[in-house]
């Protein structure tokens, strides 16, 4: 017995040293596919079709909606002649001057409506003698300027193409800090691309880039090129178009600006309606109300707009204001900052009589102005 039992066991391990031989060597005679693609390696895989990052966290959605409405805008200026080109004097001393290079230039704009119009910056299309459009799905046309307003870095295209992908506007009123957004441009012309943030900021003023300001600010990547671009939500909704970086290499350092698309909203259905944007004006030189302004004309330091000077002659001197008055508010709007004045005073209609609550002193009054028409001033130089 005790033989047989050691034949049995030297059988055994003769027979597993050849299965692991043929195993190792020759694995299809067992049966084993050693094409490639299988792992002899243990691992949980996903199944086929399904994508990492399409879940919760993803903005893919988001971009596929809105990336369609998002195009590259192109310009092109013809260079300035000399005008001492074809004097023999000039060419005897100077020589025959190699002729100037056309200017380009590189934008982006929103298609947000299927009749063709294309939101975007005025300064991407300001003085252009061509202004070319190309969308994501490659097509490219000529556009038309519609109107511009310099003072918000707004203007309106039109483009004659036919099944248009159009963007969905959203409410940017309903904006809050630490909401995450999208940029969708075609920054320095590598192509259509799409950056993530927050809203860092609501509301920024004061920052010398258009005359009316009411800037949203991002850290969501924006650079050059990506001017009259799409700001947009985790819904592929339009919140604003993306107007300035603050820069001192030329490039994104995580502070951006968009203009609302409120704002937009309003300049762009003037200009379709109109061929521009009317606003009110009434003559005034405001300040913000600081304590020492508000000792130097004896008034309450509170809230409101200091007017410091009035124009003779102007809407708001026929009405009665004088130096030294508090607006608080302007049309039932309260102000409390100088933008806030100006941005009330300019959505007033011309001709039409509005309301001003004024403080002068101690007494409260409520003066009825008329306000004029606010001629358009050159563009502000941008930065």
């Amino acid at each position: 017995m005790k033989r047989l039992w050691l034949l049995f066991a030297q059988t055994v391990t003769v027979l597993v040293g050849i299965l692991f031989v043929v195993a190792t060597l020759q694995p299809q005679w067992l049966g084993r596919s050693s094409q490639r693609g299988l792992s002899v390696i243990p691992v949980f895989e996903a199944p086929a079709g399904i994508v990492s990052g399409g879940g919760a966290g993803s903005f893919r959605e988001a971009a596929k909606l809105a990336s369609p409405a998002v195009v590259s805008i192109n310009t092109s200026k013809a260079p300035a002649e000399n005008p001492h080109t074809n004097d023999p004097w000039f060419r005897f001393f100077f020589g025959d001057q190699a002729p100037s290079q056309p200017q380009s230039g590189l934008g982006s704009g929103v298609i947000v409506s299927p009749a063709g119009y294309v939101l975007t910056n005025n300064h991407v299309i300001e003085e252009a003698d061509e202004i070319q459009v190309i969308l994501n799905d490659g097509r490219q046309t000529v556009a038309q300027v519609i109107g511009t307003d310099p003072e918000t870095d707004l203007a309106i295209l039109k483009i004659g193409l036919t099944d248009l992908p159009v963007i969905t506007l959203g409410q940017s009123d309903e904006l809050q800090i630490g909401d995450q957004v999208l940029a969708i441009g075609n920054p320095f012309g590598v192509g259509q691309t799409v950056t993530s943030g927050i809203v860092s900021a609501l509301g920024r003023t004061q920052l010398g880039i258009n005359t009316f300001e009411n800037f949203i600010q991002t850290d969501a990547a924006i650079n050059p090129g990506n001017s009259g671009g799409a700001l947009v939500d985790t819904n592929g909704h339009l919140m604003g178009i993306n107007t300035a970086i603050y820069s001192r290499s030329g490039g994104s350092m995580g502070i951006g600006f968009a203009i609302p698309t409120s704002t937009a909203r309003t300049v762009m259905e003037a200009i379709v309606k109109d061929g521009k944007v009317t606003r009110g004006w009434i003559g005034v030189e405001p300040q913000d109300l600081s304590p020492e302004l508000a000792e130097s004309f004896g008034v309450r330091s509170g809230q409101g707009v200091i007017i410091t000077g009035v124009l003779q002659n102007g809407p708001a001197a026929q009405a009665g204001m004088r130096p030294g008055d508090v607006v608080t508010a302007v049309a039932g709007k309260e102000v409390k900052t100088v933008p806030d004045l100006l941005a009330a005073v300019a959505s007033l209609k011309p001709g039409e009589k509005a309301t001003l609550d004024v403080q002068r002193r101690e007494t409260g009054l409520k003066i009825d102005v008329v306000p004029g028409q606010r001629n358009v001033p050159r563009a502000p130089t941008r930065r």
